[in-house]
């Protein structure tokens, strides 16, 4: 199967998947395969929080949405142009995927499959429906596809290489089993964003999303903010109200209360406004409900220590001249060259 058909097949992709936003699922007439899967996907898609209560269906329809968006001819092309990628390749990749929001591991899947690699994908208990539906999917759209994608529960064997995403406590797991073969293996990772307190109501709201998507729960998710000394904090108050609501689901209220107590109980000095808590800290991952800040002297020391601790950071977020930073609001829609801790993973596909 060549590129261009591959290519081809996760355009078609994108196009079935744009029938699912945030402003409500609508079915098209011009999209191929539609009598077999929409139904699937819109089912799927309302069970979604059955088997993962953090999958509400907003959410899972803003991972969806943005995937459409995405998955777009002039994006493939940019993203592709300067690899040469080989029609066909023998290698099996085995892919361990996190499952922390909706479709996190399908990046990894498009690129070992948009390849030419087969997929030996060992998914998260937390996400293991959707892409498995969106590889039948592919395989209707272009049958090349069939016999590329294995799901499996067992244990990984018979593959070439590992990618492999997981918390630094599993990363040396991954590092004991997986270590002979060529491999990528993420740990754990935090977003951060950097103000200077001129920042506009409307940028600082684009900031709350940034904050609140997911519940928090994402490597893209900021969780942490960098504030000069005498930083208004209730500008930044005012500008997440929008986001209130959110206190409302009973496991985010939950996580609120619970770390609310722990840091009331350890007598740490926090602020808050009822749905979202405020503390010092110096470390970079802050529980659910709660965002870590830090005050900087000046911002080029700041630069220096974000460059320093890279290796704990996922995305830098800022309206400062920072660079590889993103603008407040962009977090959670990375391009498809912004890999996972920086690593090309197509680079690494095709050098093997």
């Amino acid at each position: 199967m060549s590129l261009d058909k591959r290519k081809q097949a996760f355009i078609t992709l994108g196009h079935f998947l744009s029938q699912f936003t945030t402003s409500g699922i609508v079915k098209k007439e011009d999209v191929p395969f539609n009598d077999l899967f929409f139904d699937a996907f819109s089912m799927q898609i309302k069970r979604a929080e059955e088997y993962n209560s953090w999958f509400t269906q907003n959410n899972v329809l803003f991972a969806m949405e943005s995937w459409a968006k995405t998955l777009s001819p002039k994006n493939i092309d940019q993203w592709l142009q300067d690899y040469s990628i080989p029609d066909h390749t023998d290698k099996t990749i085995a892919v361990i995927m996190a499952g922390n929001i909706p479709l996190v591991g399908f990046h990894d899947f498009l690129c070992v499959a948009i390849c030419g690699n087969k997929v030996l994908a060992k998914l998260s208990s937390n996400d293991k429906y959707f892409i498995p539906l969106i590889a039948k999917y592919l395989e209707h759209v272009e049958p090349s596809f069939k016999g590329t994608f294995t799901f499996t529960e067992e244990k990984l064997q018979n593959y070439d290489a590992v990618i492999a995403t997981g918390s630094n406590n599993t990363a040396r797991y991954f590092d004991y089993y997986f270590g002979k073969h060529p491999h990528i293996i993420r740990k754990s990772r935090n977003s951060v964003a950097v103000l200077d307190g001129n920042e506009t109501h409307e940028q600082l709201e684009a900031l709350s999303d940034d904050i609140f998507r997911y519940y928090g729960l994402g490597c893209r998710n900021v969780s942490k903010i960098f504030v000069p000394k005498n930083y208004d904090f209730d500008k930044l108050f005012k500008a997440v109200y929008k986001h209130r609501d959110i206190v409302k689901y009973t496991k985010y209220a939950n996580n609120y209360d619970y770390n609310k107590a722990v840091y009331l109980m350890s007598l740490f000095d926090i602020k808050e406004n009822g749905f979202l808590m405020l503390k010092e800290d110096q470390s970079y991952a802050s529980p659910i409900a709660s965002l870590f800040y830090e005050y900087y002297h000046d911002l080029d020391s700041l630069k220096t220590k974000l460059k320093e601790e890279s290796d704990k950071i996922q995305c830098i977020t800022s309206e400062l001249n920072i660079k590889d930073s993103v603008k407040f609001g962009q977090t959670q829609v990375p391009k498809l060259w912004n890999y996972a801790d920086n690593v090309d993973t197509v680079k690494f596909l095709i050098t093997l």
